[in-house]
């Protein structure tokens, strides 16, 4: 992987308490799941998001960054957690919630 784009991700990840790698934007989504991934975290907090369209780098090189072959991706507290099948199951057992709030502890 590029050194250079795995800083990025580092940075990403690290910098917001919750990054959504996924297909469009807040604004725009592109396909189901990332806008069903979006729905599930924006009530509980800003959510930071990367559009993986815009840039071909970025599309494969998160998935080489966390070893997932789909997009959407969600990094909470810097932590990967998953895509938007794994969001569903946390928010549906009342999970998801307790992970932002616990703050990556």
């Amino acid at each position: 992987m590029d050194p250079t784009l795995k800083a990025q991700f580092d940075e990403t990840v690290k910098t917001h308490p919750i990054v959504l790698f996924m297909k469009g934007n807040a604004l725009f989504p592109q396909c189901g799941f990332s806008a069903r991934a979006l729905q599930l975290l924006q009530p509980l907090g800003p959510v930071h998001t990367v559009d993986v369209l815009a840039d071909p780098n970025v599309r494969q090189g998160i998935k080489d960054y966390s070893n997932w072959p789909t997009i959407p991706q969600v990094y909470i507290h810097g932590k990967f957690v998953g895509g938007s099948d794994i969001l569903m199951e946390l928010a549906e057992r009342g999970e998801l919630q307790d992970l932002v709030a616990a703050g990556g502890k």
